[in-house]
């Protein structure tokens, strides 16, 4: 059966209507993906991968010298992994092919790859994909010209995670991812300059909510910043739009930012693979993120 004019001219205004105010993108959906990768025993694995139990503090850790050392050197490494990989970053390659350099280059750091087995998560790295927001499961698809790609890193080093990404330009973006990941980076980097001894940790949050809704896009509320340390995921939580979490940031405390912006609603969708995120208007998002430390003057960027 055919169909009719009006369907086709509604069909139309849809597309017009998408493009003007989204972009020109191809929306994905998880495909094909290959087994979990191996790591060699003589890498240190995190308490989880040994089957202890998660972290249980509920306050934020003031983390001493030593730990600090521990962290820049995690962190270190993360930000020098996201580093290496931006030129392999091109059409045809698949989000597959970049889950097996960053496991290779972790690795060869004597590193472990954080995300893989976490909580059941099946590979090295997240690689969310224009409309998928968080948590995409490096798969099969080809990279395509114009896509955003959002690469998010943690490694384990000497008992410390430090934990990063970056939302990448696949070939020849249009002007609305430009300003979509660029509008996105400015977020990040506006909220670590507000990070300081006895600032609220909700200022985060008001600080992007407000560059945000100056740009027209959205904050996607959903997801989080978080404490890190010898521990993947911790207090203090950090929410990037509106919100009362209550406490102030102290010296010696290190957590990560990393908000994640749309042009759509900020409803998303669960898929059934327990971890791939997707906007539920299928509008592009675009996440950026650093682990920071609070010092007696300011903050300092770790894996910068």
């Amino acid at each position: 059966m055919g169909l009719s004019r009006e369907t086709f001219r509604f069909i139309g205004r849809f597309w017009r209507t998408n493009i003007k105010r989204f972009g020109v993108y191809e929306k994905v959906m998880p495909v094909e993906t290959t087994p979990s990768r191996w790591v060699p025993d003589h890498i240190e694995k995190p308490d989880y991968i040994r089957g202890k139990i998660l972290n249980t503090r509920k306050t934020p850790e003031i983390k001493d010298n030593e730990q600090i050392q521990g962290m820049r050197n995690s962190c270190n490494v993360a930000a020098n992994i996201l580093g290496i990989i931006k030129p392999f970053i091109l059409p045809g390659v698949t989000t597959d092919d970049i889950d097996e350099l960053v496991h290779t280059l972790t690795l060869e750091a004597k590193a472990y790859p954080s995300p893989l087995h976490y909580n059941g998560f099946p590979k090295s790295v997240c690689t969310s994909v224009n409309n998928v927001a968080v948590h995409g499961i490096p798969d099969l698809r080809p990279l395509q010209n114009g896509d955003i790609v959002n690469v998010d890193i943690t490694v384990f080093v000497n008992g410390y995670h430090g934990d990063c990404s970056k939302t990448f330009f696949v070939g020849d973006v249009d002007d609305r991812g430009l300003e979509l990941v660029n509008i996105t980076e400015d977020c990040l980097n506006q909220a670590i300059k507000i990070c300081g001894p006895d600032v609220p940790f909700c200022d985060i949050g008001l600080r992007i909510h407000r560059i945000a809704k100056r740009n027209k896009l959205t904050v996607l509320p959903a997801f989080v910043g978080h404490g890190i340390g010898k521990y993947f995921h911790g207090p203090p939580e950090i929410y990037h739009t509106l919100n009362r979490y209550p406490g102030l940031m102290k010296p010696g405390m290190t957590f990560t930012i990393e908000p994640v912006l749309s042009h759509g609603s900020e409803n998303t969708i669960m898929l059934d693979d327990g971890w791939t995120v997707v906007t539920e208007d299928g509008a592009r998002t675009a996440q950026a993120e650093h682990t920071v430390l609070i010092t007696e003057n300011g903050a300092e960027i770790l894996t910068k």
